[in-house]
């Protein structure tokens, strides 16, 4: 329903309405986020968690305000940080106290501040698939007397006709790799156990009802419930393996679960071993997430661009506007001029850099100066490229607050 016509042209008048109210000039791109849709959002993210706690996926924010908006939300607990430069700013402005890193680190100088601060030390943990992670801290340290809190990244992908589909992150699979590795941990000096995390990106992160795809998606859709009963089975054992490690080298348990992520959090919090989901990218319901059999995202990030020239009465040209997503390139990760509605990118300049042609029925009424509205296709990743983003609240934008980039902080 939030994706006819006539609710992206009442989306285009709204935006207008509160960009005429508000006394400052904009900067461009202008980036907005609807918080009505956020919270709306937020709040079907919790019921579909049915319950368990879900960690604040901060590389999909990337804005403090909104990171401290979904932490002050029933349901929401914690920070799943993308560095660990990054955790180390969110624990030292007290935006939470439980912060994990999602992937490894070998930064010298994020590692050395860590080990020097019992502070950031207790409210941090870092991940870990390998000693050599391990041994990256100890090379800094010439105490062990402030503990590292470490999580063990598990792969969580699907083995099937001999190959392994999700992403390739941990080189950690069975049982024995998972507990061998845990137990090194434990007995090492300076280490906490407290963690595990299986991130099954083939499920939370590939759209599986998309249009025109239909054969596609029904494949996708039989490889994620392969992938979630192979999962459940694999992290009963990997459990069972280390349940056994409790009270083995000071190590008490129990340790803490995490898993899934926005396109993933019912299967996710259905398995009994996991103790919390992740979620991010459903807060503000990029392009990328519009085609999910499981949920329905409302939009509710947008970046502005103006219309600086008409090349012809049928085109409107406006300025910048190549903010491409990661991933692998296809027309997918471009971003979509999405208000007002009948505007399309030109296949031959797409999304400029500095300038993007636009085309469509409604590119004739444009005029220059109008501002079009266009989505992303990933979450928080447009935001590296601004240093405020405004907060709208129906027909008026009640905050004007700062990105990473606007507090001078690139992760």
């Amino acid at each position: 329903m939030h994706h006819t016509s006539v609710a992206r042209n009442r989306l285009a008048a709204r935006l207008a309405t509160a960009v005429r109210a508000w006394p400052d000039p904009l900067s461009t791109p202008t980036f907005v986020v609807d918080l009505d849709a956020f919270d709306t959002n937020a709040a079907d993210l919790v019921r579909r968690a049915g319950g368990t706690p879900i960690r604040v996926a901060s590389k999909s924010l990337r804005v403090p305000a909104l990171i401290t908006r979904a932490l002050a939300i029933d349901g929401f607990a914690g920070v799943l940080a993308y560095t660990l430069a990054e955790a180390l700013w969110l624990a030292d402005q007290d935006i939470s106290d439980d912060i994990v890193v999602a992937y490894p680190s070998v930064d010298r100088r994020a590692l050395s501040s860590l080990v020097a601060s019992p502070r950031a030390a207790s409210r941090i943990t870092i991940m870990i698939d390998d000693v050599a992670h391990l041994d990256a801290v100890d090379a800094l340290r010439a105490s062990t007397a402030v503990p590292i809190r470490v999580a063990i990244d598990i792969d969580a992908g699907l083995r099937w006709g001999g190959q392994l589909v999700g992403p390739k992150r941990s080189p950690l699979y069975d049982v024995g790799s998972v507990t061998e590795l845990a137990r090194t941990v434990i007995e090492r000096p300076g280490f906490q156990f407290v963690g595990v995390m299986t991130y099954e990106g083939q499920v939370a992160g590939v759209p599986d009802a998309v249009p025109h795809q239909r054969a596609k998606s029904a494949v996708v859709r039989k490889l994620k419930q392969l992938s979630i009963a192979q999962l459940e089975v694999r992290r009963t054992a990997i459990a069972e393996g280390l349940h056994a490690l409790e009270g083995h080298g000071g190590h008490t348990g129990p340790i803490f679960w995490n898993a899934g992520g926005s396109g993933s959090l019912e299967s996710s919090a259905a398995d009994p071993v996991v103790t919390e989901v992740t979620a991010g990218s459903g807060l503000l319901g990029p392009t990328l997430f519009d085609h999910y059999q499981s949920f329905h995202p409302a939009p509710a990030a947008f970046f502005g661009l103006p219309v600086t020239r008409k090349p012809t009465s049928e085109i409107a040209t406006v300025h910048g506007g190549g903010l491409i997503a990661s991933g692998p390139a296809g027309a997918d990760r471009a971003p979509t001029p999405w208000a007002p509605a009948g505007l399309s990118l030109t296949g031959l300049e797409g999304a400029g850099e500095v300038q993007t042609p636009l085309v469509g029925t409604n590119a004739p009424t444009l005029a220059i100066g109008d501002l079009v509205w266009f989505r992303h296709a990933k979450s928080g990743e447009p935001f590296e490229h601004g240093t405020t983003v405004l907060l709208a609240d129906g027909e008026r934008f009640v905050d004007e607050v700062p990105t990473y980039r606007g507090h001078g902080l690139a992760f």
